[in-house]
């Protein structure tokens, strides 16, 4: 039986990354691999499988919202905007004068 094993450029390649990214996920243990007389190689198989183990068994459900909930953002919103605004806020201001005879007032 002739099983092909996958060399760090074509795996680089199958998954579209750099190879530097594969040696440091070797390193560290985070992808299957085979190291033979310091070599390191792939079974297309077991990156499949590493691969498919990413993918969630089921698909995710969006949170149910409920009245309560949306209560709770509004009630977030108005102590943010609480917060963040203070009591002077609208308050007009005087611009201050752009030239000299501004300034000093027409003589």
């Amino acid at each position: 039986m002739y099983l092909h094993m996958l060399t760090v450029k074509e795996l680089s390649a199958w998954l579209n990354i750099k190879p530097s990214t594969l040696y440091l996920w070797v390193s560290q243990n985070k992808i299957p691999c085979r190291r033979i007389h310091g070599l390191v190689r792939f079974e297309p198989e077991a990156i499949q499988a590493w691969l498919d183990s990413f993918s969630p068994t089921s698909p995710a459900k969006p949170p149910r919202s409920s009245r309560k909930s949306s209560e709770d953002v509004d009630h977030l919103i108005a102590a943010a905007k609480h917060a963040a605004y203070t009591s002077r806020h609208g308050e007009t201001i005087t611009p201050s004068p752009r030239t000299k005879e501004e300034q000093h007032g027409a003589r």
